[in-house]
């Protein structure tokens, strides 16, 4: 699921509006998703730093490099609005625009072809996406519904690259004061995905005589939450991140357009604090795993990589702020 925006903002502005109807089993499930810490916000502004880290590389299956990032750190600004939708707001149209830049700072650097040791330039990349995501909210077996289409279209500052699509359905199937569980598929609309669908499953449950909740979203989180004074909140656990940007390459072995794609496993704390019902700041630190990291030609399937690397566990801050248009208290 490679550099997508979920514009899943839409999907809470209507399950707040299904809250609003007197259909069974729907009544709460907006308002039980919907509060002073919303998933999406309209604006998300985010900087991460990363720690150093030693890298060891293949290309075409030969051993290439291995190296040391002295320094990675990442900027993030995402815009989410809804711009249209139905009275009952059943139906909602979103767009989303999304911007990365990441600057890399690399130590020495050994070629196993050569087995000569060198410095390499620092390098600093953008990468930029837009969607437009449509939401239908229904009923199927009297239990609520969310079908979901997206449209993307990315590139870095050169170009456009690529247009992507994917389409989702997920169904409630349970919603009481303390559980909430989802389930349904997501349908990926892009030729260089490893697998053409993924399930989806979600779990929130509230512990009986607790403050604490689990947040668990298959395959992305693993989260243990808990509100920490009046009006901020705390949380434990793991998620899994997906990166990715393109490069322009021009050397013998690789010429041309190709993408970097990388799969990370974040461990740590995270903590929230909502100043008014619409600006929330967040700081999270921990221990930041590479699962993968490839180079593909542009458009091709991820197992079909020219370029493999495996990466030292490093440490990550990352602090962010957020506006949300639609929030109020």
């Amino acid at each position: 699921m490679k550099s997508k925006i979920i514009s899943v903002l839409v999907v809470f502005i209507s399950l707040k509006a299904m809250s609003q109807e007197k259909e069974p089993g729907m009544k709460t499930l907006g308002k039980a998703i919907v509060d002073k810490f919303p998933t999406t916000r309209t604006l998300d502004i985010q900087y991460e730093q990363l720690g150093p880290s030693n890298y060891d590389s293949e290309l075409f299956g030969n051993k290439f490099e291995r190296g040391r990032v002295e320094s990675h750190s990442r900027f993030k600004a995402a815009f989410n609005l809804p711009f249209y939708a139905t009275k009952s707001k059943r139906f909602v149209l979103a767009a989303s625009l999304r911007y990365k830049y990441e600057s890399y700072q690399f130590g020495d650097i050994y070629n196993y072809g050569t087995n000569e040791t060198y410095r390499r330039e620092n390098a600093d990349i953008h990468f930029w996406a837009g969607a437009l995501t449509a939401t239908y909210m229904a009923s199927l077996f009297g239990k609520p519904v969310i079908y979901s289409a997206t449209a993307t279209i990315d590139g870095d500052e050169e170009k456009l690259q690529r247009l992507k699509g994917f389409a989702s359905g997920v169904l409630v199937l349970k919603r009481t004061p303390s559980t909430t569980i989802t389930a349904g598929v997501l349908v990926l609309l892009d030729p260089s995905s490893i697998v053409p669908m993924t399930p989806l499953l979600s779990i929130n449950h509230k512990f009986k005589n607790s403050k604490w909740d689990m947040d668990f979203i298959l395959p992305q989180r693993l989260l243990f939450r808990r509100e920490l004074f009046e009006n901020g909140r705390i949380s434990l656990g793991t998620e899994l991140n997906t990166e990715s940007f393109y490069l322009n390459l021009n050397s013998a072995n690789l010429k041309g357009v190709y993408e970097l794609n990388q799969l990370e496993l974040k461990s740590g704390i995270t903590y929230e604090y909502s100043f008014t019902p619409k600006l929330i700041a967040f700081a999270k630190g921990g221990i930041n795993n590479v699962v993968s990291a490839r180079i593909t030609e542009r458009g091709e399937r991820t197992n079909r990589y020219v370029y493999d690397q495996k990466e030292d566990a490093q440490g990550y801050v990352r602090v962010g702020v957020s506006y949300n248009l639609f929030n109020r208290k």
